[in-house]
């Protein structure tokens, strides 16, 4: 198991009304496209994760959470997916200054 990164909305969910907390655990079975219900996507960096929040999950008042998984494909190194993940400890959301976000945005 890999230590990732889940980000979930203030309730704890994500897509699908999918729930998460200390100690959940979900498993897919991997088939379809990365962005298909087969998948369970996690980042591999906090920073990662909040910097792509506005893309990729867009929650407002998000959670980060600390996480075990089993990578098994990676979109470029954006997001990974998982067949196999497990949500461990809540963190606090990394702070990102303005100037992070556009040096991020130029080398993107």
């Amino acid at each position: 198991m890999t230590t990732l990164y889940k980000l979930t909305d203030g309730n704890d969910r994500t897509y699908g009304d999918t729930q998460w907390g200390a100690g959940v655990e979900h498993i897919t079975n991997g088939k379809d496209e990365l962005c298909g219900p087969g998948w369970i996507h996690a980042y591999t960096d906090p920073l990662l994760a909040v910097l792509l929040n506005p893309i990729h999950g867009n929650f407002k008042g998000a959670h980060l959470w600390e996480a075990e998984g089993d990578v098994r494909k990676t979109d470029h190194g954006l997001k990974v997916g998982c067949t196999r993940l497990r949500t461990m400890r809540q963190l606090p959301l990394p702070e990102i200054t303005t100037e992070q976000r556009v040096r991020f945005a130029i080398l993107c």
